[in-house]
């Protein structure tokens, strides 16, 4: 049911203030709807060149993102793409192999 509620959306915005990974950013680009969230912790890596970001305390810098997000639908869809291609770079399989390596090494 979440990946409807997703694509039901005109954007994605995420404004963490502290995040471990970020997996709603990764699921809404994945569902090709433009995100715009914060720079905190891992979003910047999980988001890459596929979103609009801001500082985490910065609600104006929020807003303007918004702001021109809303008014630009050529750039809605230019940042659906990239989200879209930015979430085939991650997957479970690559997790659970990295996770496994990192086990092998330490152990």
């Amino acid at each position: 049911e979440l990946p409807h509620w997703y694509r039901a959306a005109t954007a994605f915005v995420y404004p963490s203030l502290l995040e471990g990974f970020g997996l709603p950013v990764l699921e809404a680009m994945a569902c090709g709807v433009p995100v715009i969230c914060s720079d905190a912790a891992s979003l910047l890596e999980v988001a890459g060149q596929a979103a609009l970001t801001f500082p985490a305390q910065d609600t104006d810098g929020l807003a303007h993102r918004l702001r021109t997000l809303f008014a630009d639908e050529a750039l809605r869809q230019e940042l659906a793409q990239k989200g879209v291609e930015q979430a085939r770079g991650f997957s479970w399989e690559r997790t659970a192999r990295e996770t496994a390596a990192v086990y092998a090494a330490v152990a």
